[in-house]
């Protein structure tokens, strides 16, 4: 009985314990105390020191993470089916997160108050067009969307030529939706202190921005795993992992535009 406990055990205890969990939560407290300390008496000495340590602490753990899977081989099936569970529990807060956004734009935009005149968007709030910047950035990123969902089926047919020619674009174009919203931002007629439209257009388009900053991130790293021979057409928890966070930033994307853009304007 024992033994055939071990075996069915024995594929969680192959990746050994971290530090990095723990480590990570001690730099995220005292990045938060160093928000508290920066916004009372305005020194940032230890919100730097918390930037430093949460880099250093992450870098460590990839870099962990990275070695049980490719080197160590120890991300077996049932450690790879937890790290899919995991994922997917992140990218539901995730969507936790913008449906609060969601939330409160509707309530606004279905019942505006009477401090805003009654009327939706407000009065000398000149919006977006959407036909403009922001259908071009749609495209963009739902083109970016087709190019990972090839680059996947690349690995799955071991054709690695195209798959680094479709991540690769996959980076361009997450890195132009960047360049156009930033040109955007900068030739708005409003900003986040105009009225409560403005606070709401520019803290959903600019969380969305940050998570395609973060996709950039994690499709740069997986692209450098993929030139470095890390995967293969069987393992590739890495980049599929990465590829869900992708289409996850795509489809918060469509709800941008229909909702915060073409139906406002």
């Amino acid at each position: 009985m024992n033994m055939n406990m071990n075996k069915l055990y024995l594929p969680f205890h192959l990746v050994t314990l971290s530090p990095w969990p723990l480590l990570m939560s001690i730099s995220f407290m005292i990045f938060l105390i160093g928000n508290i300390k920066l916004f009372t008496i305005y020194s940032s000495n230890l919100l730097m020191l918390s930037y430093f340590l949460m880099l250093m602490n992450l870098f460590q753990w990839w870099r962990d993470v990275i070695r049980e899977s490719t080197f160590q081989g120890n991300h077996t099936i049932l450690v790879m089916k937890g790290l899919r569970l995991g994922m997917i529990f992140f990218i539901i807060s995730e969507i936790m997160f913008f449906f609060s956004f969601f939330w409160c734009y509707f309530s606004n935009f279905l019942s505006p108050s009477i401090e805003i005149g009654m009327i939706w968007p407000p009065l000398n709030i000149l919006v977006f067009n959407p036909l403009n910047i922001p259908l071009l950035n749609t495209l963009i990123l739902l083109s970016s969307g087709v190019f990972i969902t090839w680059c996947h089926y690349s690995i799955l047919n071991k054709n690695y030529l195209e798959s680094k020619f479709s991540i690769l674009m996959t980076l361009f174009l997450g890195i132009l939706f960047i360049m156009f919203q930033f040109m955007e931002y900068k030739n708005s007629f409003f900003t986040i202190s105009d009225s409560i439209y403005g606070s709401i257009f520019f803290m959903m388009t600019g969380f969305h921005g940050f998570h395609v900053i973060l996709g950039i991130l994690f499709i740069l790293f997986s692209m450098i795993r993929l030139f470095k021979f890390h995967y293969s057409n069987f393992h590739h928890l890495g980049f599929e992992l990465s590829s869900w966070y992708w289409h996850f930033v795509d489809v918060i994307w469509l709800f941008l535009y229909i909702f915060v853009y073409w139906l406002s304007y």
